[in-house]
């Protein structure tokens, strides 16, 4: 078996293991990445592999990543058990490929990682396992090519995107899914059931299979789970917030914008507030587009696409901060002059004109230039259009409201740019 072919799918995991010959020899090392929920099982599968569950409180080491060193990590590695000859390191949320928020965190430093990579080359102890957990890889850096060299790589990656190829894959999933857990019941889920069941979760596997658990104990001695079963017993516990809908917007995540403008609907809000919410998300985006033509000029080897939180942090948020400070004192000498003008000041939100309000809680910044990144300027000036032409036939006028925000998600969100202005001349109220 070559360990650099070592390279499993989560739904494929149990053949793999099944396959293995006696004198086959499983790495050392196994990476696990993907959607949160199949890395769980995938852990679980492997981990019991490995050393069996009669074994595991004794063989197994649990660390949390981003508040453990990597010196802490290869000496449990390192270390012989008195008790089982197997020994497992698990290292969760492992911080190989991107930072983690928070000072409280111990971030891999490229000096950890060419550690881990000297570790991994020189091998791991007979019958000791490093397992590591992420949510997303980065298959450029050195640490994943070592890792794909000398351990296991499982796959538990689900695409987000709104295809008719991934959508079929993620309703795959779930079918798969909600089988294994029927199945240890021995009961079933009736088609419209089950798509009543998608409609109320989303693509949310943990919440899926809590709510499986649910129609298992009501269902009784039924042995199919019906329509019926699932409106009974399944209410979404905790409404969406209106941030899910602008993240996923601003993400260009189709699938998840559609899903929870749809859902907003059906909680009761008004199409204004969703309609104010795009409206201020993408004025606080030109806000940012306008900063970073200007910093592009000047840092022309900089990209905010690729660019980590620290770089961010170094490079990027002290001309921010520079930027806020001019901005700051440009309004508090408008302030001070309309005040001569009129007896009454006028206070505006003047946090609205802050690319950063609070620098010290720099990790929403980055966000927010990484996302900014997926429009353009134009696209964005295109979008005000068409929302203040929106906003004015929303108060004047009966129509389909919903039907109108899902076709401005999709066009916006979609390959080939967002054009309204131009095509719709004469119907522009506001500007």
């Amino acid at each position: 078996m070559a360990p650099n072919k070592n390279n499993v799918k989560h739904n494929k995991l149990d053949s793999f293991f099944k396959t293995l010959q006696k004198n086959d020899i499983l790495p050392g090392l196994v990476l696990i990445y993907g959607e949160p929920y199949l890395v769980k099982q995938a852990f679980k599968t492997t981990s019991s592999f490995l050393v069996g569950n009669n074994n595991m409180q004794f063989a197994m080491e649990t660390l949390e990543g981003g508040s453990v060193s990597m010196g802490d990590i290869i000496e449990q590695v390192s270390t012989f058990s008195f008790l089982v000859p197997q020994k497992i390191v698990a290292v969760k949320n492992a911080p190989l490929f991107q930072t983690q928020q928070g000072s409280q965190y111990i971030n891999f430093s490229p000096s950890d990682l060419d550690r881990l990579i000297e570790f991994i080359q020189k091998g791991i102890p007979l019958n000791h396992f490093l397992i590591l957990t992420v949510t997303r890889i980065d298959k450029r850096k050195k640490i994943y090519k070592a890792i794909a060299d000398k351990g296991l790589i499982v796959d538990c990656s689900v695409p987000t995107g709104a295809r008719k190829t991934d959508m079929d894959e993620q309703r795959t999933v779930l079918q798969n899914v909600a089988g294994q857990i029927l199945s240890k019941s021995g009961k079933t889920i009736d088609n419209q059931a089950f798509h009543a069941l998608v409609d109320l979760t989303g693509f949310n596997l943990d919440l899926l299979s809590q709510n499986l658990e649910k129609l298992v104990a009501y269902s009784g001695k039924s042995r199919t789970i019906s329509t019926a079963d699932v409106k009974t017993v399944i209410i979404r516990d905790k409404k969406d917030p209106i941030f899910n809908l602008t993240n996923a917007f601003m993400a260009k995540d189709i699938k998840n914008a559609l899903f929870y403008l749809n859902s907003l609907f059906n909680e009761g809000f008004h199409p204004l507030q969703i309609l104010k919410s795009f409206e201020n998300q993408i004025r606080k985006l030109i806000l940012v587009k306008c900063f970073t033509r200007q910093f592009y000029q000047t840092n022309k080897n900089v990209s905010l696409k690729k660019i980590n939180f620290n770089s961010f942090k170094q490079v990027v948020l002290p001309q921010i901060t520079a930027h806020d400070k001019q901005t700051k004192t440009a309004i508090e000498g408008q302030d001070k002059y309309l005040s001569r003008e009129s007896s009454k000041k006028k206070k505006g939100k003047v946090n609205d004109l802050f690319l950063a309000p609070n620098p010290q809680n720099a990790y929403p910044v980055f966000q927010v230039f990484q996302k900014s990144e997926n429009f353009s300027l134009n696209e964005l000036s295109q979008s005000l259009f068409f929302l203040s032409d929106l906003d004015y036939r929303l108060k004047s006028s009966s129509f389909d409201a919903k039907t109108a925000i899902e076709s401005f998600i999709i066009n916006i969100c979609s390959k080939g740019g967002f054009v309204y202005a131009e095509k719709n001349q004469n119907h522009r109220h506001r500007f």
